[in-house]
């Protein structure tokens, strides 16, 4: 049975009549991909990872600076060199946050432990009460008076203005503060024409393959479940977007390096890889018969660890890969469906953010907020995140205000109505685990509407 969780349910199953099957059209969605921004000739391997936050400090100081003249008026901005003559007065400094942790992974401590025979296990939660923050630019580092409490609500890599004083022993005290900001909307955007999107994620076929929930999906998807009215609904979507973790959603680590029983895991987990990238093939090929898809990567797929992932390769989705109805992206990704702009990422951004801060009463909603406003897909990278060695531009920060923004494999589904400052509207989504919660999320390009779809068999 399928379950609308913000409406009415109805039978998939209809009963036959004798009047003559109906033939529905389904509806077209102009599509653009927009992630030329990660182009691969602006990274390099021979640079430092701190040209990326160079990169980034420079870029949004540009926005800053006049929203601090808006929000605070003429207040003098200072570089932190220059704060040693202005001990007391207030002021404003530009930089990028650093939050030093003990608790996050290192690979300077990484390779200090290499003799290591076991691996250690990975942290869920870096924080510890020896948290300190800082903000940094070009030249220099100051450490910043928070509270407890409120250390949580930053990570490292935000850049941001700060209204305060340096205090006499050196840290720099908060009065406010002053973060990039959402992009302001260049015109009212409306969908073209009436249609819908399905976002999923985190399919896990290697472990779920079989499942009722999933072929009752695939059939909603291609209009071959429910009566008249349900299949021709089905007509109006337009795109089905995968956001990552189809093939698992753990990835299982051999513990025992140069062991034979380590050999046998890898032979073990590599032979799995393969048979579960098979079934998303499979799977992918059936709804591409009859609708458009588009797949991200996600943590747990066989493509590249560092962001933006790159799309699974071809050659190990034969079938699917032969529609000119499949596309594969990358992990972030930016596209425009039927003149709506839909930006969002898998999940590690977030994921991440939350090891970072502690904070795991605070929904992915929320923090998927806070990018909005910091201007960055995923702030924690290169920090604590892996990506790409980009020395020229830092192409995360968020140049578009997105219609659709979304995080996937989060644990269970939620939405938002978000608005900004400057009057955009964007509608914020976290796309639930397909395996735990059987779950999918509708989208009306027109109105941004959402509905969560359950495909439970209770």
């Amino acid at each position: 049975m399928v379950n609308l969780i913000n409406g009415c349910s109805e039978n998939l199953l209809s009963q036959p009549g004798n009047e003559e099957p109906k033939e529905f059209k389904r509806l077209e969605g102009s599509y653009k991909d927009l992630t030329d921004i990660f182009d691969d000739k602006l990274i390099d391997f021979s640079k430092q990872f701190c040209s990326i936050y160079s990169a980034r400090l420079t870029e949004l100081r540009e926005t800053l600076v006049p929203q601090i003249i808006a929000k605070w008026g003429k207040v003098q901005i200072l570089k932190l060199a220059e704060l040693e003559d202005f001990e007391e007065q207030e002021c404003v400094i530009i930089g990028t946050l650093y939050k030093h942790q003990k608790c996050k992974p290192s690979i300077l401590l990484e390779l200090s432990d290499d003799h290591q025979l076991t691996l250690p296990e990975p942290r869920s939660n870096y924080c510890s009460e020896k948290d300190q923050l800082f903000l940094e630019d070009e030249m220099l580092r100051i450490k910043l008076v928070v509270e407890d409490a409120a250390l949580n609500n930053y990570v490292t890599g935000v850049v941001c203005a700060i209204l305060g004083y340096k205090n006499k022993s050196g840290s720099f005290e908060i009065k406010e503060w002053c973060f990039p900001g959402c992009m302001p909307k260049s015109s009212p955007t409306q969908a073209k024409s009436g249609g819908k999107v399905v976002f999923l994620s985190g399919l896990d076929l290697a472990n779920t393959a079989e499942t009722l929930s999933l072929n009752l999906l695939i059939e909603w998807i291609c209009g071959m479940a429910g009566n008249v009215t349900m299949q021709e609904d089905a007509t109006s979507i337009v795109r089905v977007i995968i956001a990552g973790n189809s093939v698992k959603t753990v990835t299982k680590t051999n513990t025992l390096m140069g062991h034979a029983e380590g050999k046998a895991q890898d032979a073990a987990i590599t032979k799995e890889v393969a048979v579960a990238t098979t079934l998303v093939d499979a799977f992918l090929s059936k709804i591409a018969e009859c609708c458009c898809v588009t797949l991200m990567p996600g943590q747990h797929d066989p493509t590249n660890a560092m962001l933006p992932q790159r799309p699974l390769h071809p050659c190990i989705l034969p079938l699917a890969s032969r529609f000119q109805s499949f596309k594969g992206a990358t992990n972030p990704w930016i596209g425009k469906i039927a003149e709506r702009i839909v930006m969002g990422n898998s999940g590690q951004p977030i994921d991440d953010i939350i090891k970072a801060t502690g904070e795991t009463d605070i929904s992915p909603l929320e923090w998927l907020e806070k990018t909005l406003l910091w201007k960055h897909m995923c702030p924690t990278a290169p920090d604590t995140l892996p990506v790409h060695p980009y020395s020229v531009k830092d192409p995360f920060i968020i140049n578009y205000c997105p219609d659709i923004y979304f995080v996937g494999n989060t644990d269970k589904p939620d939405t938002k109505m978000w608005k900004g400052e400057e009057n955009q509207m964007v509608r914020i989504i976290c796309i639930p685990k397909f395996s735990s919660t059987h779950t999918a999320v509708i989208v009306d390009l027109e109105t941004l509407d959402t509905e969560f779809i359950c495909f439970g068999t209770g």
